[in-house]
């Protein structure tokens, strides 16, 4: 009797466990693919911003986090104490592009100068970087028409930013987690839709959620 008992036991603490393990495992996949959402919008954002063009000499060069020179990251922790860095990036001559998440939610991007020193704040950055939720059944029909080119592929997830754009990711049904993960696109639409541009998911500039840190 105690035997069975005991079995029984066993048994049922296997499947919890198996049960809290696919819990994790979505859990997971969600904040991660909602990530991916999130650092493309403000990747998008922070790239395209009038100041960022105005200023800026050719493409950004995507940098780490750590790699932001002393005087910048100086200035964002005496002036946005406990914001994050969502992206990075340095131009041809040397001026730095930030996007930032406050502390309070919100979002504020910044130029700085070759030598460190603060520049001017970004104009639209906040508006273009601040994002909402959007489920993939609610996506426009364009949009979903759109994804569905891609053979091989289901929509993900789902974002929309103050300006109307669209975030979507779109990953292979089929293969190893690995293989999955590698094959994650992300499709950038206007307001009204139209297809606007790929891209590929970007990665945090301050690397794993385990190693990241305040400003």
């Amino acid at each position: 009797m105690k035997k069975s008992l005991f079995l029984v036991f066993a048994l049922v603490g296997l499947f919890l466990a198996s049960c809290n393990r696919e819990d994790i495992t979505a859990n997971t996949t969600s904040d991660d693919l909602t990530e991916v959402v999130q650092l493309s919008a403000a990747r998008s954002a922070a790239t395209t911003d009038t100041v960022t063009k105005q200023k800026c000499k050719g493409n950004l060069t995507v940098i780490a986090a750590a790699d932001l020179p002393a005087a910048v990251s100086t200035y964002i922790s005496a002036n946005y104490a406990g914001s994050e860095v969502q992206f990075a990036g340095k131009d041809a001559s040397g001026q730095i592009v930030v996007g930032l998440k406050l502390a309070d939610g919100t979002h504020k991007g910044l130029l700085f100068n070759a030598d460190g020193t603060f520049n001017k704040a970004l104009e639209k950055y906040p508006k273009g970087a601040k994002l909402t939720k959007v489920e993939v059944s609610a996506l426009p029909a364009a949009i979903t028409a759109y994804a569905a080119k891609y053979a091989g592929y289901t929509v993900k997830a789902a974002g929309k930013n103050d300006a109307g754009e669209y975030f979507v990711v779109i990953e292979k049904t089929t293969g190893t987690d690995a293989e999955i993960k590698a094959s994650r696109k992300v499709l950038q639409f206007n307001a009204d839709g139209t297809f606007k541009q790929e891209t590929t998911p970007p990665s945090h500039p301050d690397g794993p959620k385990g190693n990241r840190r305040k400003h």
